[in-house]
């Protein structure tokens, strides 16, 4: 009866079964059986596959030969919180030792990554926190800070100035963004207050090397900046199709950076409802996560530790800086350069 409706008997199994008998007019008995089916649980068994088989595709496996991915991709480098002028750990010369030596690694991994991909274009972006500054704490870190206001923000312009041009020569297109943290906020009157969200020494120290770069002729030509607008602490860049954000990470709790990133998104007039990628420091360590399509990456600090949080907790820093590369909203490589 299953064949003749096109069902496979394997697939099915009897669930029920109920006769009765009784006595026809004619004086006959008549008998009448009724059974009920239903859909095997596990379904049919399948035959169980032949490990040879299996191990056969080990043996079968093609020599992997690395291609150039097609279409053109970005190569980004994020860093932060560099904080000079602390005494902390190794102090502000070890800071600066540090982030230069980085930066220089990261030029020599760009032509490792073009082995793989084609890149023409290099995204810096200065996520914040890179001078100690006199106003987070209200000024109660003056003594622990061994340079002037001056001279920090002189290392933050000399350390970007050096970035973009190790990485100009190499690149037909250079990017590069500064976002404002809480350490580097020009003024806090009454130690409570703000002036505008964007007026920072973050992202003033780049401000002053495009002014330097626009005197410096064709050779810096193909090199854009870009910081916040009046008022405001983030910035967004396309990058290969991939559009960058960028925040400097005091606006959220640890861990609340999705739930930050889906309220700035509900308000269509501000660009991070397009965003793919997510940049961000303050936190001091790095840290990588994904919700659907979207990328949420911390880069570590690039000063050794903060003492007060050693003191606390007992966790010295992993200082350094990242590297991705990206297209078209993915972000397939993510490394730690210390």
């Amino acid at each position: 009866m299953l064949r003749a409706h096109q069902l496979d008997p394997a697939e099915w199994e009897v669930t029920g079964f109920r006769s009765s008998e009784w006595t026809m007019p004619n004086g006959e008995p008549g008998v009448s059986a009724r059974f009920s089916f239903g859909r095997r649980k596990g379904g049919p068994v399948a035959a169980r596959p032949s490990i040879d088989e299996l191990l056969q595709v080990f043996d079968e496996a093609p020599v992997f030969v690395p291609v150039i991915e097609e279409g053109e991709y970005t190569f980004i480098v994020a860093l932060g919180d560099m904080q000079f002028g602390k005494i902390d750990g190794d102090g502000f010369r070890g800071t600066l030792t540090r982030a230069i030596e980085c930066i220089d690694r990261a030029v020599v991994l760009l032509e490792t990554y073009r082995e793989r991909f084609d890149i023409e274009h290099v995204h810096l972006a200065w996520l914040g926190d890179h001078i100690e500054g006199f106003q987070s704490q209200g000024g109660a870190n003056t003594w622990r800070t061994g340079l002037t206001l001056t001279e920090q923000i002189r290392l933050t312009r000399r350390l970007m100035a050096h970035a973009i041009v190790r990485f100009a020569p190499a690149v037909s297109r250079l990017t590069v963004a500064a976002v404002p943290g809480n350490h580097g906020e020009a003024v806090r009157p009454n130690g409570k207050g703000v002036t505008r969200y964007d007026d920072s020494h973050d992202t003033d120290a780049l401000i002053s090397v495009s002014e330097a770069l626009a005197l410096a002729g064709e050779e810096f030509a193909h090199v854009e900046v870009y910081v916040p607008d009046s008022d405001e602490l983030t910035v967004v860049v396309e990058c290969s199709g991939t559009v960058v954000a960028h925040a400097h990470g005091h606006q959220w709790r640890a861990g609340k950076h999705f739930e930050w990133w889906r309220g700035q998104a509900f308000d269509k007039t501000s660009a991070m409802h397009t965003a793919d990628l997510l940049l961000a420091g303050h936190l001091h360590h790095e840290l990588v996560d994904t919700n659907g399509p979207r990328t949420f990456v911390q880069v570590p600090a690039m000063e050794s530790e903060s003492t007060w949080w050693r003191h606390r907790t007992g966790t010295r820093g992993a200082p350094g800086l990242m590297v991705m590369v990206t297209k078209g909203g993915e972000v397939p490589v993510k490394e730690v350069v210390r």
